[in-house]
Order: structure tokens, then sequence, then C-alpha cells
């Protein structure tokens, strides 16, 4: 099942369309299958930004590791330069 937030990413991708539509410059069908062409695209890159920000925010637990991962987290401090 398509996510709704990609229904409204890819209505924002193909709002010039939209717009143009409006002002009667382009039928309908070709709205609508820019439409259609913009739905997979934009579940393609909402997917992929899901992907890439899926890590961030875990939470460790008091061994410093996050979830599901084998081996502890280094944690870095700064040390002062003299």
């Amino acid at each position: 099942m398509i996510r709704p937030s990609a229904l409204l990413f890819a209505l924002v991708i193909s709002a010039p369309a939209l717009y143009r539509y409006v002002l009667d410059q382009v039928d309908i069908t070709e709205v609508l299958i820019r439409f259609i062409i913009a739905v997979p695209i934009a579940a393609l890159l909402l997917a992929g930004l899901r992907f890439v920000t899926a890590g961030y925010g875990r939470a460790e637990d008091e061994e410093g590791r996050a979830d599901g991962e084998d081996q502890p987290v280094t944690v870095v401090t700064p040390t002062p330069l003299d």
C-alpha cells in the first residue's frame, strides 16, 4: 500500500502541471499521467530518505550499544590542546 506522504509528495512534484491545467494550457490526461509517473518516483525518494535517516536517534543501552548492535560504541571526548 502506498503511503499518504508519498501521494502528497507526488502531488507537490506534479503541481506545476496542475497549475498549467488551471490556466487551461494542458489537458487533464497529461496532468494525470504526470501524477501517475510522480507517485513511484516520490515513493522511491521517500524510501531512500527513510533508509538514510533510520539510524539517527537510536537509544543506547547502559553498555554503550545501540539497538541491534553487537559491539559497544566508542565514545570520543575532546581534549584541549596546549
